[in-house]
């Protein structure tokens, strides 16, 4: 739970800006969201696995050389 104190003279718009930094930090808004439905735990496994194909498959396509020159490819001089 985020709980901040108002201090005197401060603004309700600062304070509501260290409120949200505060829930931010603290993932609240991250937390509620993953219990906000329930997800069958094989259901759980098939997302578990298809992030991680995901995840892998963006890591391979950066690491990938680029074909270097403008020779098809086979006809290495």
């Amino acid at each position: 739970m985020a709980f901040i104190t108002v201090n005197t003279n401060e603004s309700i718009e600062s304070a509501l800006r260290r409120f949200k930094r505060k829930v931010i930090s603290e993932e609240i808004i991250k937390d509620l969201k993953k219990h906000a439905h329930f997800i069958p735990p094989g259901q759980k496994a098939k997302l578990k696995s298809a992030n991680a194909r995901k995840r892998n498959r963006r890591r391979f396509r950066q690491q990938r050389p680029m074909n270097t020159g403008n020779r098809p490819m086979g006809q290495n001089r």
